[in-house]
């Protein structure tokens, strides 16, 4: 321990785990719950939007939705996600976490709720009011990125840091399989109430008017989970690295922690009097110095995950279609259309989405972040050609299988690797009063390349083809591989000693001395 570290700093670093650790990441991780679970029931959901809002009398086809009603009914969430994260990042680091951390979680819920509303009921006015409240739903959504990071790396021992910061994004997984399963549900109640033709036997009975609650039900229900955590996110005290070293307040953050460990603490306030004069803000050439390299290193691993994942996410649904896993549209009814893709989607969660985000967990202060960012974008790189290159051979019928097993291979690899690792290391390498802002901007920039991922991909599989789409993206990864090299290991420090802010007082008392 440093000398002049704060006590209730270092007791923090060496704190046994304890249940309020498990408390945290329930608390913090219903933020990523809520934001899978809208995520993975949006792509459920525009399918049956298309056949009840869209449908064409005498078509062959069931109703789907135009192209740009599609984009952007995604495309709001991840426009307002952005916004949040820059706004509630910044936010964040101004008032403090914990005043910050209701208001996030406030929104989604309410826009949540509100998402399965709408005013009117022609489909430009039901578009319209969906939009509306997936870009609120989407900026408290991003609010939660840098929050949640932040208050978990701030709470954690030094030791179990990384685990604990990915456990929170973990809860993903859990939102993804709670999406799948409340679907499969809602579906399959709904189908055996109101049974109903294919679409090619009657095109007209095979949407029953009942069709347009399921989707409705399925969005409102991502408000519960987060509802239920609201009481005791507002009963969280604020971390003491922001109360201590942002606003300055010894006194309160032993008190705090004094409660939260149990143990006494002194408050030290001289030890805080001797760090004066190292603030620098985010744009001064000190910053630039010290991090600049490390903004960029997070901010660019993140913006070509986003690419990599989000266009592999959301268009499984077309490739299990491609490759014949979800029968042809107009074979089925709009319920069973609902079951079945929400079936597919479930099982590839189950089996690669889920297990490689607590691989993750279980091994991220072990091997350490480094090398599982580098490892996942070299696998996402190898699997994403043997996808591509021989891409004919794939979709024949008796090789489907190894084409999902590919495809599941290369989910895998981006949770048990850089999905996991670009959230964790912005939230340890900043300093503390930057630290919310800092990861707000390296998440702001993954959701950019989510953008890109998914509208992009969306033009280049109709402009260039599948094939060549592929290519782009293991091209994507590879890059991603060579950026990984700016970002600094962070394993089994403190979280003084990786932003500096220890070095810094040290090198202030010489200057001065």
């Amino acid at each position: 321990m440093a000398k002049d570290q704060l006590q209730v700093l270092n007791a923090l670093d060496v704190a046994k785990t304890q249940w309020y650790h498990f408390t945290a990441i329930i608390i913090a991780g219903m933020g990523f719950f809520t934001d899978a679970y809208e995520l993975f029931c949006i792509s459920l959901v525009t399918k049956l939007l298309g056949r009840i809002y869209y449908h064409k009398e005498g078509d062959s086809t069931p109703g789907t939705l135009p192209s740009n009603v599609s984009a952007a009914i995604n495309g709001v969430a991840f426009r307002g996600t952005l916004a949040g994260q820059l706004f509630f990042g910044w936010l964040g680091d101004k008032m403090g976490r914990k005043r910050v951390y209701g208001m996030t979680l406030l929104l989604m819920v309410i826009s949540s709720a509100a998402s399965g509303l709408s005013f009117g009921s022609d489909s430009k006015s039901v578009m319209a009011t969906l939009c509306f409240f997936r870009f609120w739903l989407g900026f408290g959504i991003g609010g939660d990125y840098p929050l949640s990071a932040t208050i978990m790396s701030e709470y954690t021992n030094k030791k179990t840091r990384g685990a604990f910061i990915a456990s929170v994004f973990a809860m993903q997984g859990f939102g993804i399989l709670a999406g799948g399963m409340i679907a499969i549900m809602v579906s399959a109640v709904f189908k055996a109430y109101y049974p109903a033709p294919s679409y090619e036997i009657d095109a007209n009975l095979s949407t029953v008017p009942e069709a347009d609650y399921i989707w409705r039900i399925i969005l409102m229900f991502g408000a519960f989970p987060a509802l239920l955590t609201y009481y005791w996110r507002t009963k969280m005290p604020e971390t003491a690295r922001y109360t201590a070293l942002v606003a300055k307040n010894a006194k309160q953050a032993a008190a705090d922690m004094s409660k939260v460990l149990q143990v006494d603490l002194e408050s030290e306030p001289e030890k805080l009097q001797q760090k004066k004069g190292n603030e620098f803000g985010l744009f001064t050439t000190r910053f630039l110095n010290r991090h600049g390299l490390h903004l960029l290193g997070t901010t660019s691993t993140w913006f070509l995950l986003g690419i990599a994942f989000y266009s592999q996410n959301l268009f499984q649904k077309d490739i299990f279609s491609a490759i014949g896993w979800i029968p042809k549209a107009k074979t089925m009814n709009a319920i069973e259309e609902v079951y079945k893709i929400a079936r597919a989607q479930t099982l590839i969660a189950l089996c690669s989405t889920v297990p490689g985000y607590w691989f993750t967990v279980a091994l991220i202060d072990k091997i350490g972040r480094f090398k599982i960012q580098l490892m996942g974008f070299f696998f996402m790189t190898i699997f994403m050609f043997a996808l591509a290159i021989p891409y004919h051979h794939w979709t024949l019928p008796n090789n489907r299988i190894g084409f999902v097993i590919l495809y599941s291979l290369t989910f895998f690899f981006a949770n048990f690797g850089p999905n996991a690792t670009t959230f964790v290391v912005p939230a340890e390498i900043f300093p503390a009063r930057l630290r919310s802002t800092c990861h707000g901007i390296s998440a702001a920039s993954g959701k950019a390349g989510a953008m890109v991922g998914a509208f992009g991909f969306l033009y280049a599989a109709d402009a260039i083809g599948v094939k060549k789409s592929l290519m782009i993206l293991a091209f994507i990864n590879f890059l991603g591989m060579l950026f990984t090299f700016l970002v600094p290991e962070s394993k089994g420090k403190s979280l003084e000693e990786i932003s500096g802010e220890a070095d810094q007082e040290k090198g202030t008392e010489t200057q001065s001395g």
